[in-house]
């Protein structure tokens, strides 16, 4: 049984960024138990976009952590790529560095932002609420 369908459950969190910086930032903010009700959280870090896709395809991913600055493939890019590939692809979060790029994470069909640096009173919340959900919209077919 996964996290979305029971909330108190173990969860997984694949966290995306080229950068070991901004991956211990978001492990500090969220914590280990982001609420009372979710977690513990198993964080899977993964430097390429390549080991993410590779980690989603494998499965027991509950939910997706992605930075949308990394390089060189942006988890803008990541997470379109995932939704049009993965048919039941786990929520994704995206790190954006600019408010405006809100829109870009719309487009890219992610179910959450949160903005850098990340704020530790902001993003346990967040994480629980998405992990919390207990669907997930068919992914969009070409």
């Amino acid at each position: 049984m996964s996290a979305a369908e029971n909330p108190a459950a173990p969860a997984t969190v694949l966290l995306y960024s080229h950068r070991p910086e901004v991956r211990e930032a978001v492990r500090t903010a969220v914590g280990r138990r982001p609420a009372g009700d979710v977690g513990p959280l198993t964080w899977v870090e993964c430097s390429t976009a390549a080991e993410v896709v590779s980690a989603v395809d494998a499965g027991g991913i509950d939910l997706c952590v992605l930075d949308g600055e990394a390089q060189p493939t942006g988890g803008i890019a990541l997470t379109r790529q995932l939704e049009v590939e993965v048919a039941d692809r786990p929520a994704v979060c995206l790190l954006i560095a600019r408010q405006p790029d809100r829109w870009l994470a719309h487009w890219s069909r992610a179910e959450a932002t949160l903005s850098l640096p990340v704020d530790p009173l902001v993003a346990p919340g967040v994480v629980a609420d998405l992990l919390r959900s207990s669907t997930r919209r068919p992914a969009v077919r070409p």
